[in-house]
């Protein structure tokens, strides 16, 4: 099996607009990339907001607290205190996952 190379962001923006203009919507560029960006914005807010926020049939984005743990260096081995944090966690869609593994 060939590696595909990764889509980037402008190969992203490129594609939606080829794609709704097969439905007669014409869109440029700088459409397509306004409406990432409000997506972005969206998801920061419901983050904030409510601790998660969902894309249908993709991945619920959630708002995890991380408890203070001791650690080690790698370098030295000395224990060392990890303060207490928040992380996102992507959790993939069911859907998404089966057409990927199967």
């Amino acid at each position: 099996m060939a590696a595909a190379r990764k889509m980037g962001k402008t190969e992203l923006f490129a594609h939606f607009v080829e794609h709704m203009a097969a439905f007669d919507i014409q869109l440029k560029r700088a459409d397509v990339r306004e409406f990432f960006e409000e997506l972005q914005r969206l998801c920061e807010r419901q983050l904030q907001d409510s601790g998660e926020f969902t894309l249908p049939g993709i991945s619920k984005l959630v708002l995890q607290k991380r408890e203070a743990r001791t650690g080690r260096n790698p370098a030295t081995g000395e224990a060392i205190q990890i303060p207490a944090k928040q992380v996102v966690k992507a959790r993939i869609a069911k859907q998404l996952k089966d057409a990927v593994l199967s």
